[in-house]
């Protein structure tokens, strides 16, 4: 049943689009679950915003609770993924910003351009996975910083090519391991345009422990590796569904995480549809045509599932 939403409820998501703080969040969100109309083709959608209010007022109290601004910022996840670009003063991270998403960022030849968090869609394959890039790592950084990169799903850790610092390069660690996890963190060395060859390796020593890549924003060096290598780091995959007897639909792809099921693709779409499942049909590239998996069946990037139900 489709949801037939009115054009009130869209101008109410796009209230909650710009506002900035949970509380405007909250009266946008409340708002959209007042115009929505209440029958079975909404029911997944008001589940959503629900749970979105409820996260909101959790960061409410838990600002009260703490009196600390983890939240200054808060951030709306969209497409396939989250990352964050993080770095030092005249890292190169305005510039790779902009390449990568065609955004219209700040770009100078002095530290500080970026003043507060800056939001794109960067475009791989089929799919968009946002960006936010956030102001320099420093000793006093962005009240709220912090728990962003907490909240993220992986880390571009940005690094100018010419600046080998050991003592901030360890600092900056310490700060990063104790948020994110070292897998989803991925070293990115700009700017190697300025330097020779040989001079990387100095690079490779510091950090040989993290996942390591080297551009140059300016030149292009390196990007389109870079999209793929984001990609990966997510550690997703993507899944395309169709109905018995009709084509793919390939421009909305379930994304799940590496080693999800069946079932949890079906769960994905809805948990009644998911609760209905009897079996589906798998094709993957020219290998697998049609082949009947049960719900347990580990899916793959790009799989293509037609979904039987009882």
């Amino acid at each position: 049943m489709p949801a037939n939403l009115p054009p009130q409820y869209f101008a109410a998501e796009k209230r909650y689009r710009e506002a900035k703080t949970p509380e405007d969040k909250i009266k946008a969100l409340e708002e959209m679950l007042a115009i929505m109309p209440k029958h079975k083709g909404t029911d997944k959608l008001q589940a959503a915003l629900r749970a979105k209010i409820a996260k909101f007022r959790r960061i409410i109290e838990e600002q009260k609770r703490t009196g600390k601004g983890r939240y200054a910022f808060y951030i709306e996840k969209e497409g396939a993924g989250q990352v964050i670009l993080v770095g030092a003063p005249n890292s190169g991270k305005s510039l790779l910003m902009r390449r990568l998403t065609n955004t219209d960022t700040k770009v100078a030849p002095y530290p500080f351009t970026t003043t507060g968090p800056v939001v794109g869609m960067m475009e791989f394959e089929d799919i968009k996975i946002q960006l936010v890039d956030l102001p320099p790592l420093t000793e006093s950084p962005m009240p709220g910083l912090f728990g962003i990169i907490h909240d993220s799903d992986a880390l571009l850790w940005i690094h100018d090519v010419t600046d080998p610092n050991p003592i901030r390069i360890e600092t900056e660690k310490q700060q990063l391991l104790a948020r994110k996890p070292q897998d989803k963190i991925l070293v990115v060395i700009n700017k190697v345009d300025l330097v020779n060859p040989p001079s990387l390796d100095r690079w490779r020593s510091l950090l040989h422990d993290f996942k390591l890549h080297f551009i140059s924003a300016q030149t292009l060096q390196g990007l389109e590796e870079l999209r793929r290598m984001i990609f990966d780091i997510l550690a997703v995959i993507r899944v395309y569904t169709k109905a018995p007897g009709k084509p793919i639909e390939y421009s909305d792809p379930l994304i799940l995480p590496k080693g999800s099921t069946l079932l949890d693709a079906a769960e994905e779409i809805h948990k009644d549809f998911a609760h209905k499942l009897k079996y589906a049909r798998l094709w993957r590239g020219t290998s697998i045509k049609g082949l009947r998996v049960e719900k347990n069946y580990i899916l793959e990037d790009r799989d293509v599932v037609e979904f039987h139900i009882k």
